[in-house]
């Protein structure tokens, strides 16, 4: 790792002394926003440009707001890979990578190579061997009778198959405070950035699986290990019905004895730069909750999944392609709802946690909205509270308005 960033440092200065050589202009991605913006509401904005009372002028702020949110939209910007200031010898790492000289090239041709010819070999002999044995010895596990042995080889097997799976993604990774591991019969909860998130923390411990039946070979692999360890699996018809998926989660939570399960409340990938909005369904199954922050450092390897962009498999062959998967995993004390305290609430104080141990930036945005418009009902809340501004501070052309 630190031979590859000498390596990434140099080619970086290379692309900036050729482009300055060349007289072009470089990349320089704005990790901060095009636009600087205080962390203030409505009714402050609005006191700031005019009087505690209606002005035609409101309009133009209004305005202003939205073009602000198309020129710097902070959620949009969350489904896409973030732009790395280095060079890592990916070409589709950086913006800048037409400005190189011919031993940069070298570089990359001889990079091109190793990844290519040595490690993705190795990597996809790797991933083939580890999802084999998963679902060989899990099936022989499943004829064994429920007890104490058949857990035993059945957390084993999982650990060896899941760490096999790791090593096929050359993947380093840092577990901090495993002191806070998650505990039978409780549920873990992280931020979602990968379909490797998985195998990250599964490498480290057992978790019980939620998720949507799948056919083809991810249904082999689901079926497989539903007979080693209760994994909890719906039907598409199912997955709807929040009262029947509710049930299940707490009739498994309530079994101290089986593995704590593994949700993603985002219930899609972020870039690993935020997180969104957790759903409330796990928040008020169980009383506590166990957090797990993971970050990935994208120098050597991008880790994001953009579904919209790219398949599975296309995907996998990237991560394999990468020098690396470099990650850090911290697990945060375990979390209990307090008094008084609802679902919504208690979801916005596990992921602001989250948020501020993984170095991530806490967004109130759903994650749905990746694939799906803005709900009419955000739209209400902010004509809402400018209706209530006006009621508060009522002015004479109000009054003659009503």
């Amino acid at each position: 790792m630190k031979v590859l960033l000498k390596v990434f440092e140099w080619a970086t200065l290379r692309i900036e002394r050729g482009a300055k050589e060349k007289k072009h202009l470089l990349y320089k991605p704005n990790t901060n926003g095009i636009i600087a913006k205080k962390p203030t509401s409505l009714e402050e904005e609005l006191k700031e440009i005019r009087r505690n009372e209606f002005a035609v002028s409101d309009i133009f702020y209004f305005c202003r707001r939205g073009v602000e949110s198309i020129v710097d939209d902070e959620v949009t910007k969350r489904f896409t890979a973030e732009e790395l200031e280095s060079w890592n010898l990916l070409t589709r790492s950086n913006y800048n990578f037409q400005h190189i000289s011919a031993r940069l090239t070298a570089l990359w041709g001889l990079g091109l190579l190793i990844r290519y010819c040595c490690l993705l070999p190795l990597r996809l002999t790797l991933a083939i061997t580890g999802v084999t044995l998963l679902v060989v010895f899990t099936t022989i596990i499943g004829f064994l009778p429920n007890g104490r042995m058949k857990n035993f080889l059945s957390e084993k097997v999982h650990l060896m198959c899941y760490r096999i799976c790791v090593r096929a993604l050359t993947a380093i990774i840092t577990y901090h405070h495993s002191e806070n591991k998650p505990k039978n019969g409780g549920i873990c909860v992280a931020n979602h950035t990968s379909p490797i998130d998985v195998i990250i923390l599964a490498s480290d411990g057992c978790y019980a699986m939620v998720g949507q039946t799948h056919g083809g070979l991810m249904g082999i692999i689901q079926r497989s290990m539903v007979k080693a360890c209760p994994h909890i699996w719906f039907e598409r018809s199912e997955i709807k019905d929040r009262h029947l998926v509710a049930k299940r989660l707490s009739d498994h939570v309530e079994d101290k004895n089986k593995l704590p399960i593994l949700i993603f409340p985002e219930g899609t990938c972020i870039n690993n730069t935020s997180v969104m909005m957790f759903k409330k369904g796990s928040f008020e199954i169980a009383s506590t909750i166990y957090p797990v922050a993971i970050k990935y450092d994208p120098r050597f390897g991008e880790a994001f999944w953009n579904s919209s962009k790219f398949g599975m498999v296309s995907y996998l062959l990237r991560m394999m392609s990468s020098w690396a998967i470099v990650c850090s995993v911290w697990y945060l004390p375990p979390m209990s709802r307090q008094e008084g305290e609802d679902a919504v609430q208690f979801a916005n104080r596990v992921k602001a946690a989250i948020a501020r141990q993984g170095g991530l930036v806490d967004l109130l945005w759903d994650g749905g909205l990746k694939r799906s418009k803005v709900k009419d009902t955000f739209k209400e809340e902010q004509q809402k509270l400018y209706s209530k501004i006006l009621v508060l501070n009522p002015s004479p052309f109000f009054y003659c308005t009503r």
